[in-house]
């Protein structure tokens, strides 16, 4: 599942770390299987012993196959259904556990081979357990076949069988029904074996009226009338899947289809007044199904593969079999509307569920431990992906941005591993985080890195060939990846031939994995999943002589948390005197290296390709600080870009003095690169932000002028327009809004010129794409034009523009209009509920409405752990993102207040929750330290000559 991936724009702008938040474990003992139980055993709904006392089912018998009827219904938006599955027994037994959720069971009987029989059925909804008991004894080997009827209401929240709305241009309201199962809401469709082990075939068969189609993970078979005028739509049996990937559709969709060069016909289903927009999404999926087919080597095993924009869509997108779902903001593109960062985004979307089919639909980790086997290997892809296939979008420069983002929350004591235990839904959902997804790319990237691209490539070839249609854990990776010179495999052996493996690459200063020193892949990357947070390598160059030492990065004050720490660090480096990129692996807390020659400046890990902070001790700092002053192109952008952030994460720990990160960020002024200026302004941002929560508008204000000057001229020379790359024209998006909510009077009246214009035509003129946020965000600060956006925002069709005009309605300084936001995505009327998370976090980042942010979110709790799901994504995102720039204590204590007076159940254990009070207790332990030196520094720069500050 893709997570929601906000608008660039915003993200840096408004600093939105929308880093979402782990999950403290819960309470309870743990058998020997990690299975938690508790220490009652537990009574069924009837008041009879249920017979299981575990969360996680027993292994006595597996379902092979599912037959599965649907039949939902659209006016009172409920369903019936009825599941026949196919049993094998591996164990002698008269009881079947199977999970339901929130499902009437009416009717379950045994289809046994000596005719049906009743099976008593016992409910434990703690669990979301069934017990069927049956009569007859359930032999070790049979094959047994059980039927149950059941029925519920379509779901109000966004997973399970749930409902869906829009309105049509002609402003009628019409509703469908949809799936999302993961991870463990398939038990809210249908009674069924809700853990990812249990693989099996699915035939479903669904019925609907003839103004609706139906769609699911298979092409249709065919459809049978039934009396009453109802439709039987029978689908074609799936291949062997898991439950969380089963997904059907009812609804009046139109599409479009084409056919990939390997013959899976693909289409994009949406709303009929959206059909048109609908183009660049089927392009983009031709282009990367056929990418993927190639690139794995291994054919896409379905016959097609659909694409549908859901009206109410909670995370960005679901990777179901055959049928991908996404938010319509994650698929839908008008050329004349949309913006680049709405072709990069939309793009990494559908790679990234591509991705799935093979990593994750095919291969599925054998437990919601290692989801990061699924999420950090498709986010990994994404980036593979669309690198080759869109070169245009130039995604390189996005991909550093993710290890930052992971970083920020694995840096926390509340940081859990990449690979760790996890029992409850709430749990497994908390799971679905910046560790799972960015850090797990990240090591990804890195391992690729030491490794090669093609002996990576090899490895998880082999990877999936292996273990195509099964589970499997942390290990089956690493031993895929190991000895990749050593196997008698065709296509490994074709690397042989092109010289891959032999001793000349071994002399060219390649990592020599394949010789006699052999490579312990697993040694390496369990120091990396299996505990949490990175190392900091501190270098210090003495002549010819590197000493290096590692810790773990750690922003608390509780030195006890950092002991015990070691990694495989794959270290890479480049120096003054030469640019090739040299290896190291670095094994132990400390080791010394030796250079060939005394350098001027010397820097590791190169183009940050490697998931480690690196702290240079002595002159260090000085020497590279002095280069990106004079020759800053002597480094790469990701280089410079990793330069900015390791300085002033430094900071927060101690081991760099602000006045040093202030220094080096003087350079910026002559910067021009994405990635070095948003990191730039991702670090300086937040200080202000901190101080907009504070009485303190005079160090504020200097602090705001600094950054502006700093960036001047590179705003200046920004075009009101669509032209020039995508970076380029993501750049441009930043900032101007950047500097149009900065009150920079270029800006301002360039904006302001415009929206007047815009508004005058009715909404009507065409704006770029890539400048109109800035516009809007101009236009939203009086009450006429909130009024106008909002209306503006009620009737448009294109959901590009919707999300801009919502962002800039949320960075009005008009309060009573931040309130009515909120409320608005609340009642989910003209805004959908989907984007509250997203309107709550961008109102709490206003300094006009931070306090606003924190009430609504106190007040209206219940309601969206609800609506959202404890441990979600939203819920942490909410909880982390409208809290994590306070910085006194007073309000640490108004957040622990509320938060310590929940109960398990709403949300006392969740992990953002700790997370939120390490932020908080950072952020104020940081104004404590820092404030007088910023200041002091702030007042050197003004006293400085033009000419040298400019330097």
């Amino acid at each position: 599942a893709m997570m929601t991936t906000l608008t660039v724009t915003i993200l840096v702008l408004l600093h939105v770390s929308f880093a979402p938040s782990l999950a403290a474990q819960l309470p309870g003992d743990h058998d020997t299987n990690g299975k938690s139980s508790s220490l009652l055993p537990p009574i069924a709904t009837n008041g009879q012993p249920f017979p299981w006392i575990h969360m996680r089912l027993p292994e006595t018998v597996s379902p092979i196959h599912y037959d599965l009827l649907v039949h939902p219904n659209l006016t009172s938006l409920d369903f019936t259904g009825a599941v026949q599955i196919q049993l094998q027994v591996f164990e002698d037994t008269s009881t079947i556990i199977l999970h339901s959720k929130d499902l009437q069971i009416a009717k379950a009987e045994l289809l046994a081979p000596e005719g049906p029989g009743p099976l008593q059925v016992l409910e434990y909804p703690a669990f979301h357990q069934l017990a069927l008991m049956s009569d007859v004894l359930l032999v070790r080997g049979g094959m047994y076949k059980v039927r149950l009827e059941f029925s519920a209401n379509l779901s109000d929240s966004f997973h399970g069988f749930y409902k869906s709305s829009y309105r049509t241009t002609k402003g009628e309201v019409r509703f469908m029904a949809s799936t999302q199962f993961e991870a463990t809401s398939a038990r809210a469709a249908f009674p069924c074996f809700d853990e990812p082990a249990f693989k099996a075939n699915f035939t479903i068969q669904i019925r609907r009226e003839s103004r609706h189609i139906a769609l699911s993970n298979m092409p249709k078979v065919k459809t049978v009338e039934l009396p009453g005028g109802v439709l039987e739509d029978h689908f074609d049996t799936s291949v062997r899947m898991s439950t969380y990937l089963v997904a059907f559709i009812v609804s009046d969709f139109q599409s479009v289809s084409k056919t990939t060069s390997h013959g899976v016909k693909i289409s994009v289903y949406a709303v009929p007044d959206k059909i048109n927009q609908t183009d660049f999404a089927l392009n983009a999926a031709v282009r990367l199904l056929d990418f993927y087919d190639d690139y794995f080597d291994i054919p896409y095993p379905l016959p097609k593969q659909d694409l549908a924009a859901i009206p109410d869509f909670q995370s960005g997108a679901m990777e179901n079999w055959g049928l991908t779902t996404y938010r319509e903001a994650g698929l839908l593109f008008d050329p004349n509307k949309s913006s680049a960062s709405d072709k990069l985004g939309i793009t990494m979307v559908i790679a990234h569920e591509l991705a799935h089919q093979w990593f994750g639909n095919l291969v599925t980790m054998q437990w919601w431990n290692d989801l990061w086997l699924n999420e950090g290997f498709a986010k990994f892809m994404e980036f593979v992906s669309v690198n080759i296939t869109n070169p245009e979008l130039q995604v390189n420069d996005f991909f550093l941005g993710k290890c930052f983002e992971a970083m920020e929350v694995d840096s926390l004591s509340s940081s859990h591993p990449v690979s760790s235990q996890v029992d409850t839904p709430t749990q497994i959902q908390e799971m679905f985080d910046d560790v799972s997804y960015d850090k797990g790319a990240c090591i990804l990237n890195m391992l690729r890195d030491f490794l090669t691209p093609e002996a990576f490539k090899i490895g998880i070839v082999r990877y999936l060939r292996r273990y195509s249609y099964q589970n499997t854990v942390n290990s089956h990776l690493w031993e895929s990846l190991t000895n990749i010179c050593q196997s008698d495999d065709l296509d490994e052996g074709r690397l042989k031939d092109e010289g891959f493996c032999s001793q000349e690459k071994a002399q060219s200063g390649a990592p020599k994995w394949y010789s006699g020193d052999q490579l312990d892949v697993r040694a390496i990357m369990d120091t990396w999943t299996l505990q949490e947070g990175f190392p900091l390598v501190t270098v210090e160059v003495r002549g010819r002589q590197v000493r290096l030492s590692q810790e773990r990065y750690l922003k608390t004050d509780d030195p006890s948390q950092t002991h015990g720490f070691l990694w495989q660090v794959p270290l890479t480096y480049i120096t003054s005197s030469s640019s090739t990129v040299h290896r190291f692996l670095l094994k132990t807390r400390t080791d010394v290296l030796y250079l060939p020659e005394e350098v001027g400046w010397v820097k590791f890990n190169v183009d940050m390709s490697g998931y480690y902070m690196v702290h240079y001790e002595g002159e260090g700092w000085r020497s590279l600080t002095s280069l990106l002053l004079t020759n800053h192109r002597a480094l790469s952008s990701n280089d410079r870009a990793s330069l900015i952030n390791n300085a002033f994460q430094l900071v927060s720990v101690g081991k760099v003095g602000l006045d040093t990160a202030l220094d080096l960020s003087l350079y910026l002024s002559k910067e021009t690169d994405i990635m070095p200026v948003t990191q730039g302004l991702g670090e300086l941002v937040p200080l202000y932000k901190l101080m907009e929560k504070r009485d303190m508008e005079g160090l504020e204000n200097q602090m705001k002028g600094y950054i502006v000057e700093l960036f001047r001229g590179l705003i200046d020379r920004q075009t009101w327009s669509d032209d020039g790359s995508v970076s380029q024209r993501v750049l441009r998006s930043y900032l101007l809004l950047f500097g149009s909510v900065r009150n920079h009077p270029p800006c301002v009246a360039t904006a302001t010129h415009l929206f007047n214009k815009w508004r005058a035509s009715d909404g009507n003129m065409s704006l770029p794409s890539d400048v109109s946020l800035a516009v809007f965000a101009i236009g939203a600060r009086d009450p006429e034009g909130w009024d106008f956006l909002f209306e503006k925002y009620r009737h448009s069709q294109h959901t590009s523009v919707k999300s801009r005009i919502k962002s800039a309605l949320s960075i009005s300084p008009l309060q009573h209009k931040l309130k009515r936001l909120m409320e608005q995505s609340l009642a989910g009327e003209v805004m959908k509920t989907q984007d509250l998370p997203h309107v709550v976090i961008s109102v709490s980042r206003n300094p006009k409405g931070y306090k606003l942010a924190w009430d609504f979110l106190r007040h209206n709790w219940h309601t969206l752990v609800k609506k959202f799901d404890l441990g979600s994504h939203s819920i942490s995102g909410m909880v982390t993102g409208v809290t994590n720039q306070y910085s006194t204590r007073e309000m640490l204590d108004e957040v622990r207040g509320f938060f310590d007076s929940l109960s398990e159940e709403t949300g006392s254990g969740l992990r953002c929750i700790q997370q939120t009070y390490e932020s908080i207790e950072e952020n104020i332990r940081w104004m404590d330290q820092h404030l007088p030196q910023l200041k002091a520094w702030l007042d050197r720069q003004k006293n400085r000559p033009a000419a040298e500050s400019s330097r």
